[in-house]
């Protein structure tokens, strides 16, 4: 039941969502150029990695070695507006249509997260990832990542039908009011540098 809905909810998204779709493309074209898209592996359900597609929102910008340049130096006033309103995120309708994610679920998260994961955050593995989550309409990247991953874990047992247009409708609201785009002091989340409880852990057995 819910592949069929996020099969139809994707299909009719990406039809009524088309004009606005080929607006964005042009208008990161003319701002950026080309690529137009941005393509990452995430860890899909159960670890196995995915293509994820988004509107490309920064440019490229390296430094006198050939590393790409921290992302609040590569943002643009465009790709700020563009993330602020969500927009970047339409192409994942695609990923929804290939299987790779769900329109709910838990945010996929870099690949190099995984091996960070305690036993319990790993659960967050267990369903497809999505396009939204229940971590996004309680604070999105506002949140803390402890946070964050009990909110992921209270959906895999919890997840249905309901609970999915649940979210759905919130979600509609936060990005209306453009709630928890940043984490404090970054541009997007943070990055997750694995538990502090079990890194004291380690440090007290060494």
């Amino acid at each position: 039941m819910k592949r069929l809905v996020d099969i139809l909810i994707a299909s009719i998204a990406l039809i009524l969502l088309s004009p606005i779709f080929l607006l964005v493309a042009y208008k990161v074209r003319k701002n950026l150029g080309s690529p137009i898209f941005f393509y990452q592996e995430r860890p899909g359900k159960d670890g196995k990695l995915f293509k994820m597609i988004k509107f490309r929102s920064m440019k490229d910008a390296n430094d006198a070695n050939g590393n790409p340049l921290p992302d609040e130096k590569r943002i643009t006033p465009f790709g700020q507006k563009l993330r602020s309103t969500s927009l970047d995120e339409m192409p994942q309708l695609i990923n929804v249509l290939k299987g790779d994610m769900s329109v709910v679920g838990p945010r996929p998260m870099l690949k190099e997260f995984v091996e960070l994961y305690s036993p319990e955050q790993a659960r967050r593995l267990e369903v497809r990832p999505g396009m939204t989550g229940l971590a996004q309409i309680s604070g999105r990247n506002e949140l803390d990542y402890e946070e964050r991953f009990k909110c992921d874990v209270w959906y895999v047992d919890n997840h249905s039908v309901l609970v999915d247009f649940k979210i759905m409708f919130k979600t509609v609201s936060v990005m209306t009011n453009r709630e928890g785009i940043n984490a404090p002091g970054h541009v997007g989340p943070s990055l997750f540098k694995g538990n502090e409880t079990e890194s004291k852990n380690d440090e007290v057995k060494s």
